[in-house]
């Protein structure tokens, strides 16, 4: 026990962590799209392929690991230069959505068309609004008990221009990812409690009327609560979720094994793909699943608990509930905890600006992980001896070449 303690509170082992539950949930992830789409890419594709979908993702993927990569060796300081051009670039791409550029899809307007490809901008204003509030926070944190520092400049205008120009697009679902990223925030950033109680009734009431004034989501919110039973209906796509997880037991029917993928359950590689996982790895492959997303969490808790600076705790607290929450919405939609929301389930759903705007807050991550007491010199450390190792192997291979 006191071994792994030590281990524990090694300087890299938030870095190492982050790098292994990163890698397992996007191999995972990749693994999943491949045995949920392949029904669907056989009816899509022309050539009849059977792999297009998970093709696709894959190269997603590859684009999220140098992105990873690539933040991952940036400093604090960059980091904090860059939160509001970040924002900025994010909130503009969000305006091309009400263009010709932009694309509908079940009455969400928060897509936008380059060519063959199709962006989400509202993934980025998740890792825009994080770098930002955890700069403008940070910078007030001996101030937050006066509420006109906590409204300006951050919740207005930051905050509200985010969080309105998605809610435009009708994208209730990322609007309550955003909305448990700012909330985590200030959480994090000291702001007196009798704030959040007001905060809460406020987004209590914009949910309501966006629910109320859509048929779509009242249709789901009638699923939810047992109203509309109709198999053929609404419901559905919860129906065959419930089905799916019922049918994989403790064990699961084997991977690629789904019978709810030929074509009974709707978004199988995407919004529903946790229903694929227990129906094929049974229970344990969701525990599995469940157990790399709590990884997760503690390591952004780490980092948070153990830096001196205000703007990584604030900032990994935001990405923290950004990737976790959204991953309770997702679960608790297909378990029928919540209603259908419609937010995929982060790095493991098929979909590329979800993937690769996750995988590079995840590169922030590591970035303030290395910046950890100690981590950077211990990493250092450690790759200076693996170059002596290696360095000594021809050596010994061209003194036995000269013996013989």
């Amino acid at each position: 026990m006191a071994q792994w303690a030590r281990r524990l509170d090694a300087p890299t082992t938030t870095y190492y962590l982050l790098l292994a539950v990163t890698g397992a949930l996007v191999l995972f992830g990749l693994v999943m799209v491949l045995s949920a789409s392949m029904v669907q890419s056989l009816h899509d594709t022309d050539a009849g392929s059977a792999y297009s979908i998970a093709r696709t993702q894959a190269v997603f993927a590859v684009l999220g690991g140098v992105a990873l990569l690539i933040a991952s060796r940036f400093p604090t300081g960059l980091w904090k230069r860059l939160a509001i051009p970040a924002l900025i670039g994010a909130l503009f791409l969000q305006l091309l959505v009400f263009t010709p550029l932009g694309v509908s899809v079940l009455g969400n307007r928060n897509w936008i068309r380059l060519g063959p490809v199709t962006i989400q901008p509202s993934e980025l204003i998740k890792l825009g609004l994080v770098l930002t509030g955890g700069l403008m926070l940070g910078n007030k944190r001996r101030l937050l008990d006066r509420f006109g520092h906590i409204l300006f400049p951050f919740l207005v205008p930051v905050v509200a221009l985010s969080l309105g120009l998605v809610l435009v697009g009708h994208d209730l679902g990322t609007v309550l990812i955003l909305a448990a990223i700012v909330g985590g925030m200030m959480f994090a950033a000291g702001v007196p409690g009798k704030y959040f109680a007001s905060a809460f009734a406020l987004a209590a009431a914009v949910v309501t009327v966006f629910v109320v004034t859509s048929s779509n989501r009242l249709s789901r919110l009638d699923v939810w609560l047992g109203r509309d039973t109709d198999p053929t209906g609404a419901y559905r796509q919860p129906l065959h979720g419930r089905y799916a997880l019922a049918d994989g037991g403790w064990f699961g029917l084997g991977l690629g094994a789904s019978r709810e993928k030929w074509s009974y359950l709707s978004e199988p590689h995407n919004d529903f793909i946790f229903a694929i996982i227990g129906e094929e790895l049974g229970l344990l492959g969701t525990l599995v699943v469940l157990a790399l997303f709590c990884a997760l969490a503690f390591a952004c808790f780490r980092i948070a608990a153990r830096t001196g600076d205000n703007f990584v705790r604030i900032a990994s607290a935001g990405i923290m509930c950004w990737i976790v929450v959204q991953a309770m919405i997702n679960i608790g939609s297909v378990i029928g905890l919540l209603p259908v929301i419609g937010v995929p389930l982060p790095l493991v759903s098929s979909g590329g600006s979800s993937l690769i705007t996750t995988m590079l807050a995840l590169g922030v991550l590591i970035s303030f992980a290395r910046a950890e007491p100690g981590c950077r010199d211990a990493l250092a450390a450690r790759s200076s001896v693996v170059r002596r190792s290696l360095a000594v192997v021809p050596a010994r291979r061209s003194r036995a070449g000269r013996r013989r």
